[in-house]
């Protein structure tokens, strides 16, 4: 009988401890949500396993992939804006500035002075393609209220960025403006007239540099007594002649 009353007594304290109201964390566990959460971060964790075992078995595919993507992230965080194109321009522009009309590169000068034209009717773009940064030109000023230049469908397409493009930028350097400023004090129409193997000058050799130096350094020692009595000698036969 007194077993009886026991297990009466459990059956009552487990039907009560059931039918009490649960917490809102163990709901929310217990719910679609929260076994779709648990499963999920089951599914991370064993992937960030599998990727450790992997590096650990490829060491260098993953040196490789690595490399990669820090040479990707590199490229992504120093693509140059058009702020850091306008700065360039005028470097290059004070640059062009201190030189005479006599002296500057004509193929600097021209495009320079285009890239400002375009940038005083404020018709230049920048456009980020990811690793990369595009300058381009537009027909109209951004703040033009025309209708062609307000007309979202009348916009420059991209498939027109080749033939509009000005110059590319990538690891933080605009690199058609730099390839126009080389040479940018040497100007080219003095030498036109020359023969063609006088147009263009190869750097000078080892040996010839050697020579140079050589010449120099003994051009600024002094004088001996022999060398200005050899000098001297032909002079005093001639007055005695």
């Amino acid at each position: 009988m007194a077993s009886l009353r026991e297990a009466r007594r459990k059956f009552c304290s487990a039907a009560a401890a059931a039918a009490a109201p649960r917490s809102r964390w163990e709901r929310l566990k217990s719910g679609k949500a929260g076994v779709w959460c648990r499963s999920l971060l089951s599914d991370y964790r064993e992937a960030c396993r599998e990727a450790v075992v992997s590096a650990w078995e490829r060491p260098l595919r993953t040196s490789l992939y690595g490399t990669l993507l820090g040479g990707a992230g590199a490229c992504f965080y120093t693509r140059p804006d058009q702020q850091a194109f306008e700065a360039a321009l005028l470097e290059r522009s004070n640059q062009l500035g201190l030189l005479s009309a006599w002296v500057r590169s004509a193929v600097a000068d021209g495009h320079v002075q285009r890239l400002v034209k375009l940038r005083n009717e404020g018709r230049l773009r920048w456009a980020s393609l990811g690793l990369v940064s595009v300058l381009y030109h537009a027909d109209h000023d951004a703040s033009t209220m025309l209708y062609e230049a307000q007309c979202s469908n009348l916009s420059v397409p991209w498939r027109e960025l080749p033939r509009r493009g000005l110059d590319v930028g990538f690891a933080g350097r605009w690199w058609v403006l730099d390839s126009k400023m080389k040479d940018y004090d040497v100007n080219e129409e003095e030498f036109k007239h020359l023969p063609v193997h006088m147009q263009a000058t190869s750097p000078p050799s080892v040996q010839e540099v050697e020579r140079n130096e050589r010449l120099h350094r003994e051009s600024q020692l002094p004088l001996t007594m022999e060398e200005e009595e050899e000098e001297g000698r032909p002079v005093d036969r001639k007055q005695g002649g």
